[in-house]
């Protein structure tokens, strides 16, 4: 039985990332993974694909307890494919003994995840592969300078995408569904989390812990140098970007989507893009009433089938 937790101090006490990575301050894509190694624990062997997370673990020193392996932007998956392989081999052979198996966990950014490294993603959802997927979605290409990725959303400044004269909306292309592109690759998990829900994010790893096959979580990543605001105002831009309903936080298991979280009273979508610098676009010189009126629009045509 999968023991669920309910309040934070329920979580566990143990660390498996401890104090001193590179990455900067306020990372939310850091927080929810420090919240899923907790519950994952120590047997876990990471497969890291370059972007921000480069830093992670930097030789010779590295704060995590597990294993950690850095691969190319497309490469995670294929190197998750050929550990697995490995542990599997050993164990039928009975040189690894059960209890020292391992976990075998994707770590990748919105880029990767969405673009170079989705190829490979499919042949091995296709594979069934057994392994966990973690995407820190910050909607760019942070570790370059925060470059326009599949993933960032319409009305976004990024470094390849500024409000001009000619494109005054920024980013002009709708964020790529990344949940529903593995939803349609029928795998055993999906999984939306927030750093701002730790109770929810933890119970659905200790959920997906006790599951194989592929199991995806896609964690909201707040970046405070991308998206220009205080590091210590992270989680608040988390909690905003779940209560104006334009993060959903939900989960797909055994053909159904859930909403784990829902907005009781959705809030307008300019409280979560006033506070941030990549939107600061759409309220001055003037207000951007097309382009902010779009994005209310979007939030809610998807929240009008479920609501």
């Amino acid at each position: 039985m999968i023991k669920t937790h309910k309040r934070v101090s329920d979580l566990h006490p143990e660390e498996i990332i401890t104090p001193g990575t590179g990455l900067c301050a306020g990372c939310g894509g850091l927080e929810g993974l420090r919240l899923a190694l907790k519950e994952l624990g120590k047997d876990v062997v990471i497969c890291n694909a370059a972007g921000c997370f480069t830093l992670l673990s930097v030789y010779p020193f590295t704060p995590l307890q597990g294993s950690w392996l850095y691969t190319t932007m497309g490469g995670p998956v294929p190197a998750a494919q050929g550990i697995r392989d490995a542990l599997d081999v050993q164990l039928k052979k009975g040189k690894l003994p059960s209890q020292e198996n391992l976990q075998v966990l994707v770590v990748a950014g919105d880029g990767s995840s969405n673009d170079i490294g989705l190829g490979p993603t499919s042949a091995a959802l296709h594979r069934k592969l057994d392994f966990i997927y973690f995407c820190y979605d910050n909607e760019a290409y942070g570790n370059t300078g925060f470059q326009l990725s599949a993933a960032s959303p319409f009305g976004s400044s990024t470094q390849t995408s500024p409000s001009t004269h000619e494109h005054p909306a920024g980013a002009e292309k709708m964020k790529k569904n990344l949940f529903d592109i593995w939803k349609a690759q029928d795998p055993t998990y999906i999984a939306t989390v927030s750093p701002r829900e730790p109770i929810d994010l933890s119970n659905k790893f200790a959920k997906a812990k006790t599951m194989s096959g592929p199991r995806m979580f896609i964690c909201m990543s707040p970046c405070p140098t991308g998206w220009g605001f205080d590091p210590k105002d992270a989680h608040v831009i988390a909690k905003l970007a779940v209560d104006t309903g334009i993060f959903p936080i939900k989960e797909y298991f055994e053909g159904k989507v859930v909403h784990t979280k829902r907005p009781r009273k959705r809030l307008p979508v300019e409280k979560f893009l006033e506070r941030q610098k990549r939107f600061s676009h759409l309220f001055y010189p003037e207000r951007c009433e097309d382009v902010i009126s779009q994005i209310q629009k979007n939030v809610d045509d998807y929240w009008s089938h479920f609501e």
